[in-house]
């Protein structure tokens, strides 16, 4: 077995002043050849485990749509020799906890289990990941437990809103489908499909590990092995990259309510681009940054025309986007379009200015460590790590990286990434004196 020891930092957050403590991450490569990285931590008999499979909901099949949440959901409904309740039994018997989820990216599984029922656990989980059941009765009750998800987002306008955006931006990709499927395409799954979607996402040439809490790397490798040594070699290929179909514009979606949703943004920047630090900062700025943002500053505290607006980059494996949303009274969200639109192209032509720039860095970097607050995030930032193509020592490096960025980065970036003649707003609602152009 191969370990390669790196020393990173994080600041552990006290009862008083944060100190400064090490936290060596270890890459572990088991007999079989899985690699995870691993952080030990032998203060308490406990350990999380995540693991991340490339590939998610944008692996369903064009006629399927819906297959790769649903088999998502039905993974701790019994397997092996356990039926639904049976699993549900040995789970708590264990004091374990398992979490099955899907995005458009990856199927993510989170488990925490005890030092004593560690064995017992993992053995259970395997039968969850090899040997789902899929059992008729579980696929009608978590079929009719979609189908309820999709009727209510079919009458939400935020939802509403996304999903025209991600239909415009991406046609016919899967990015430009719903991750859960439509009632048609979730009412005709059979069995079959769902085992497909299985076969194709759950296999270990797609797979990332994470590992945080009492366990040595010399028993983590062969317990990967018994894990996860059974699952098929290789899934189904990943989808196509995709370019952003859209142009700037207005797209209006009627909808009975008196306040209206509006998803704007364009494409974006990948999450590997060197400028990425830059755009993090600068996008904090603008609009990611809460009361301190731009947006913030300019639509709700100095006119009160909304709660809340916010911007956001939107890196994906196939595609990125830089993004934002903001709702406001039917009779206010043209004004709330116009500032967003003025603002984007203030910051895309002059830049930020030092303070801000201070600010911004001073916020990413401190409210970075408070993420590892405990095994299982830490379990998950590692995951995501390497699903990321991070390195190894990202933690110890980041805080210094977003350090280095320049007043002249941030301008260079800003004039790089924001288009304000591309930005596209689809607006869901009863807009009063804002007309669609397309």
């Amino acid at each position: 077995m191969m370990m390669r020891w790196i020393a990173a930092f994080v600041l552990v957050v006290g009862a008083s002043l944060p100190a400064r403590a090490a936290v060596d991450i270890q890459e572990v490569t088991s007999p079989g050849g899985i690699t995870a990285w691993l952080v030990e931590d032998h203060s308490i008999p406990f350990t999380a485990l995540e693991l991340r499979f490339k590939g998610g909901t944008s692996l369903d099949a064009p006629d399927r749509r819906g297959a790769v949440n649903l088999m998502t959901a039905l993974l701790e409904e019994g397997a092996g020799d356990l039926d639904a309740q049976g699993f549900l039994k040995a789970r708590q018997d264990l004091a374990a906890r398992f979490s099955f989820n899907s995005g458009m990216d990856s199927v993510s599984v989170s488990a925490r289990f005890l030092t004593e029922n560690r064995e017992q656990s993992l053995e259970l989980l395997r039968k969850a990941l090899v040997a789902p059941r899929f059992d008729p009765q579980a696929l009608e009750r978590v079929r009719g437990q979609v189908l309820s998800t999709i009727a209510s987002d079919e009458k939400d306008p935020r939802t509403i809103a996304n999903r025209t955006f991600d239909r415009l931006a991406f046609g016919d990709h899967p990015y430009g489908h719903a991750p859960d499927g439509t009632r048609e395409s979730v009412t005709a799954l059979t069995r079959d499909d769902i085992l497909a979607a299985h076969a194709a996402t759950i296999a270990r040439d797609r797979l990332y590990v994470g590992v945080v809490g009492d366990i040595t790397a010399e028993a983590l490798g062969p317990l990967l092995d018994r894990l996860l040594g059974d699952l098929p070699a290789e899934g189904a290929p990943m989808p196509d990259e995709v370019a952003v179909q859209l142009a700037g514009g207005t797209t209006v979606v009627p909808f009975e309510t008196p306040q209206s949703v509006a998803v704007f943004g364009h494409a974006g920047m990948d999450e590997t681009d060197p400028d990425f630090f830059a755009a993090h900062i600068m996008n904090q700025i603008l609009g990611g940054g809460g009361f301190q943002s731009r947006l913030m500053t300019e639509l709700r505290e100095k006119r009160g025309l909304t709660y809340g607006v916010y911007s956001f980059l939107a890196p994906m494996e196939h595609a990125a986007l830089v993004m934002g949303q903001v709702a406001s009274a039917n009779e206010s969200i043209a004004e709330a379009v116009q500032l967003v639109r003025e603002q984007w192209a203030d910051v895309a032509e002059n830049g930020v200015s030092a303070d801000e720039l201070e600010a911004a860095k001073k916020y990413i970097t401190g409210a970075y460590p408070l993420r590892f607050d405990g095994n299982g995030a830490i379990a998950r930032i590692l995951a995501g790590m390497q699903f990321a193509g991070r390195p190894i020592t990202y933690i110890e490096t980041r805080n210094d990286r977003m350090n280095a960025v320049t007043l002249d980065d941030v301008k260079r970036v800003a004039a790089r990434l924001l288009q304000p003649d591309e930005l596209h707003f689809v607006v869901v609602g009863q807009p009063e004196g804002l007309s669609a152009t397309q």
